[in-house]
């Protein structure tokens, strides 16, 4: 798990919210004739201003705060972002194009790239869902290199514009790319960047959600020690069994909390099937409990991922009981489960799961 940006960090960063208003002069265009155009603050998501597309064009004029971020989108979903540093402004909707000011044309000509590099990983990784594995690996393999320049142009980004508010439009994509020690360094530097209002407002909503994580990691981590809790759900035959049919018999069990939809769920699973063959004939077993929805996809993925253990789920997604008793909120989870039903471990992945299974067994 990433570490968490350091509250004093975050403390140092605050900054009052501009006051001084600077006028904003936009003319776009917009294929969708007749209709509206907002102009929102990226901060407060609220709407400033509001024009009509008439001969696809629009134009908007009013004040707002100095060098805020702000967004025009259109009812297609089409946005242009860029800061109010009192240019005269001509956007495109349809592609996305700003022009009339260098700070504004530089940050959308920055998130142009990162969204079309991120939109080409993200079509290379879908693939791999129906490619043999050999192919899907080959297909991973070139994802993940494009995803390491990605990175690379991230912090190009951020190194080649220290001196101003640049890489502030690109805070979430900055949040989502580096790990948390990268993004430390880059805040004790002091770049410009930190101290505007939106870059203040991502990081104090990503402090806030790793506080949440840090709880919920800490909540799920209290049933290690305690006895399992039964529930009941049906097989892959529409059978009910409960859990206890399973647990607390004599054998050492994990219970495995997955999905076909989910991607480090199969990336993780080849982790659990060797687990599995290695320790099954020693008094090892698996009962995976499905966050699926769809029937087919659940049991197809549980041939075609070879998952040969005991399989329930109710099929209401998120809404499963496994859920709700476990206080599962994100998977792959597991829980590794004595021969007496008490639960002595939880979220075992990889290396840590192969680690202890083999303090148990004995390599």
């Amino acid at each position: 798990m990433k570490k968490m940006i350091p509250a004093a960090a975050i403390l140092l960063l605050a900054v009052a919210a501009c006051s001084v208003k600077t006028k904003y002069e936009i003319n776009g265009t917009s294929s969708e004739e007749g209709s509206y155009v907002y102009l929102n603050d990226m901060i407060s998501r609220e709407p400033i201003d509001s024009a009509i597309v008439t001969g696809g064009k629009f134009s908007l004029n009013g004040k707002a705060d100095k060098d805020a971020l702000l967004a025009i989108s259109d009812e297609t979903g089409g946005q242009a972002v860029f800061f109010n540093d009192g240019n005269a402004l001509q956007i495109g909707l349809e592609e996305s194009t700003v022009s009339g000011s260098e700070l504004n044309e530089k940050v959308c000509a920055a998130n142009k790239e990162l969204k079309s590099t991120f939109g080409q990983i993200m079509d290379l990784m879908r693939t791999t869902e129906n490619l043999p594995e050999e192919e899907a690996e080959a297909v991973t393999e070139k994802a993940m290199k494009m995803y390491e320049g990605y990175i690379g142009s991230i912090k190009q980004i951020i190194d080649e514009n220290k001196d101003n508010i640049l890489p502030a439009a690109l805070m979430p994509s900055i949040l989502g790319a580096l790990e948390d020690d990268e993004l430390d360094e880059i805040i004790a530097g002091n770049p410009a960047f930190v101290k505007h209002p939106y870059a203040k407002y991502v990081l104090d909503f990503k402090a806030k959600q790793d506080e949440k994580m840090k709880a919920a990691d800490e909540a799920k981590q209290k049933i290690v020690g305690e006895q399992f809790l039964d529930l009941e759900e049906p097989d892959t035959d529409g059978n009910m069994h409960k859990l206890s049919e399973y647990v607390g018999k004599g054998k050492w069990v994990l219970v495995d909390f997955w999905a076909s939809w989910c991607g480090p769920c199969k990336g993780e699973m080849p982790n659990v099937v060797n687990a599995y063959k290695a320790y099954h004939d020693k008094g090892f077993d698996i009962v995976g409990l499905s966050f699926d929805n769809d029937k087919d996809a659940w049991v197809k993925a549980i041939g075609e991922w070879e998952m040969p253990w005991i399989h329930l789920s109710d099929l209401k997604g998120w809404d499963t009981l496994a859920h709700e008793v476990y206080s599962v909120n994100s998977i792959p989870d597991n829980l590794l489960i004595d021969p007496e039903g008490k639960i002595v471990a939880r979220c075992l992945r990889g290396e840590d799961l192969a680690s202890k299974l083999a303090e148990v067994f004995g390599k």
